[in-house]
């Protein structure tokens, strides 16, 4: 069986591990200036799909294959994803439309 593979574990690991306090950040500073008002909400989903799509190759590829994976690397990526999705979700949630249901 051949392997695949597209970045070295330590670079994976490293990368893993960073890049989501930096999408933290960028979530939070952007929320913070109001710079999401500008962005069209597809804009924003795609930025983020991509972001978890590139979030899970980096997870699978940990082990220092990309394929074969093994299935807790598969179960970390696919916790990732749906972590992810819980991100996107919130971060286009308009909190003004919220309290306003709530009166």
């Amino acid at each position: 069986m051949h392997t695949v593979v597209l970045v070295d574990s330590r670079t994976a690991s490293a990368l893993a591990q960073v890049l989501p306090l930096l999408l933290l950040t960028l979530v939070v500073e952007v929320r913070r200036t109001q710079r999401h008002r500008g962005l069209s909400r597809a804009r924003i989903t795609a930025f983020l799909a991509l972001f978890g799509l590139v979030e899970v190759v980096l997870v699978l590829s940990i082990d220092g294959a990309f394929y074969p994976f093994q299935w807790f690397d598969f179960c970390s990526a696919a916790i990732i994803f749906g972590l992810m999705y819980l991100i996107a979700s919130l971060s286009l949630s308009d909190p003004s439309k919220d309290r306003d249901d709530e009166r």
